[in-house]
């Protein structure tokens, strides 16, 4: 692994991150066409956050912190800064003296593919953290890593300057060049879910507004009365 720090990458729009980040982790990955969520092991230091914000990337060992105290002179207003590490690590790399630093410079929250602790002063703070477990375990600061090159959190490709939308739902990523045609899709969406919400007060079946009702016998489904169910059981 090559040690840098990349200090000017291309960011999304922030007036775009923003808004993606109000429309929720759910409605964007279903408008990136189901790509770039980051999975169930990623979840909320403290409920009821939602963000979104440009990734500033960073790189670092197991159980070494080193390239996040790197990595927060890189970040400012509206970045979200994205930790992984480069192989399998559980320890709390990340808490409430790093989340003092980030806050102060307009950071929005920051995602870990490790540890996160200090949970209560996070939420005491409202600093957004999601990771993939809260561990007291601390960490050294002597390896060095690397700042706004591409990593892999969860399976998914991250790259600096991308989108990160998250929520109690979880945390998705959208590539900084497919920004504009998901904040379209996901404003549709939006509008075609409240259609359908009006529908349901009305008292109307999802199997007709979504029009699977003509389909069911293809699945082989039919109705039979309960007398015809249990005459037939009985055969």
């Amino acid at each position: 692994m090559k040690s840098v720090v990349v200090t000017d990458p291309p960011r999304a729009s922030l007036a775009d991150a923003t808004q993606l980040g109000e429309y929720g982790t759910a409605t964007v990955h279903e408008a990136a066409g189901r790509i770039g969520y980051l999975g169930s092991r990623l979840r909320p230091a403290w409920p009821g956050a939602r963000i979104g914000g440009t990734a500033v990337t960073v790189l670092c060992w197991p159980g070494d912190n080193l390239m996040i105290h790197v990595a927060v002179e890189q970040c400012r207003e509206g970045d979200i800064l994205v930790v992984a590490t480069n192989s399998p690590s559980s320890d709390g790399l990340f808490g409430e003296l790093f989340a003092t630093a980030l806050q102060q410079r307009g950071v929005r929250g920051v995602v870990l593919s490790c540890g996160v602790r200090d949970v209560a002063e996070l939420r005491e703070m409202g600093f957004p953290a999601w990771s993939t477990v809260v561990s007291a375990q601390g960490s050294v600061k002597a390896t060095a890593g690397a700042i706004n090159v591409p990593i892999v959190v969860e399976g998914q490709l991250i790259q600096p300057g991308d989108v990160i939308v998250a929520d109690d739902d979880g945390v998705a990523v959208v590539s900084r060049v497919n920004v504009p045609e998901v904040l379209t899709a996901a404003q549709a969406r939006l509008e075609k879910e409240e259609r359908n919400r009006r529908a349901f007060r009305r008292g109307e079946l999802g199997l007709d507004i979504y029009g699977m009702r003509a389909k069911l016998a293809d699945f082989g489904i039919s109705y039979v009365s309960h007398a015809d169910y249990v005459a037939g059981e009985s055969k």
